[in-house]
């Protein structure tokens, strides 16, 4: 079944093609559940809501993009919305504290998935969601700020701390930072 069969067999509520659809895509919207909550529970309970409303909303698909976009903005929407419920973001930094934290980049070439995972996992919840949404996904500040109801500053400290802390999580795990162990 090509991708228009599988939209179509889902607009008409095909169990077959509901199925087909979900086992397409859950392995790849799973992983992003995880970088978005501290846990397995969370994520899964993030990728049940998020194609509850893929199947709801399916009839409102208008094919103008691939339907791994479509599917993937509904599960970052309801990941926030998620985490949202969840807590309150907090301002950690003001926007005049932010800084760059030089090698955060080229530190993560020495790091496995799952230990990423878990070092994004163990981000506080603001930081965290920023963090994916500005340097995972690509949203820019003012569009995080406008989706979270928050100042583009907040973002930008929330970001700032975010790789402050991560940094720090290298350094305490003494992993070397590319370049560092050449005397760089």
């Amino acid at each position: 079944m090509d991708e228009k069969e599988l939209i179509e067999g889902c607009k008409k509520g095909k169990q077959k093609a509901q199925k087909l659809l979900y086992d397409n895509y859950s392995r790849s919207m799973y992983l992003i559940c995880l970088r978005f909550t501290k846990n397995e529970e969370d994520a899964q309970d993030v990728l049940q809501e998020a194609f509850i409303k893929v199947f709801k909303y399916i009839l409102t698909f208008r094919e103008e993009s691939a339907l791994y976009y479509w599917i993937k903005r509904i599960v970052i929407n309801t990941a926030i919305i998620f985490q949202r419920s969840q807590f309150f973001l907090h301002t950690q930094l003001n926007s005049n504290e932010v800084e760059n934290v030089p090698g955060i980049e080229d530190a993560v070439s020495n790091y496995q998935y799952e230990e990423l995972l878990k070092l994004l996992q163990a981000l506080p919840d603001g930081c965290r969601i920023i963090f994916n949404l500005y340097a995972i996904e690509g949203y820019k500040h003012k569009e995080i700020a406008e989706k979270l109801g928050i100042s583009e500053g907040t973002s930008k400290s929330q970001y700032s701390r975010a790789r402050t802390l991560l940094q720090e999580m290298f350094v305490e795990q003494q992993r070397p930072i590319y370049g560092e162990s050449r005397g760089i």
